[in-house]
């Protein structure tokens, strides 16, 4: 959370989606989510796969058992996917904040093109 949290306020992601090796700006919220990872070392513990689409995430997050459906309280640390549409495919992932009241805090990149803390 410190990693992400001293995020907040960067605008455009140039950080994030050249450090996962795209030469200009792409969707960044997946590339800022695994950058934080990187920083963490979970990407080389494998506790978190680097990613920059959003699909590839939620495959992964399945694929080893880690997927919680919308009955799961989410922690802080915690990513967390959106569908905004609801049609079954993911478009934008944050990371947990903390969870209050049955209210989900994030942090967010590709937010409005910036780092962001959300909350509905």
């Amino acid at each position: 959370m410190e990693i992400a949290s001293a995020q907040v306020g960067n605008k455009g992601g140039q950080p994030y989606w050249s450090w996962y090796g795209f030469k200009s700006r792409i969707a960044w919220c997946a590339c800022y989510v695994s950058w934080c990872a990187d920083q963490c070392g979970y990407i080389d513990a494998g506790i978190i796969p680097k990613f920059s689409l959003c699909s590839d995430g939620v495959a992964w997050f399945k694929k080893n058992g880690q997927w919680q459906d919308r009955n799961y309280l989410p922690q802080a640390g915690d990513l967390i996917f959106f569908d905004w549409e609801g049609d079954g495919r993911c478009n934008h992932v944050g990371i947990v904040e903390k969870c209050e009241d049955g209210v989900v805090y994030t942090i967010e990149g590709n937010s409005g093109n910036a780092c962001k803390r959300q909350h509905p």
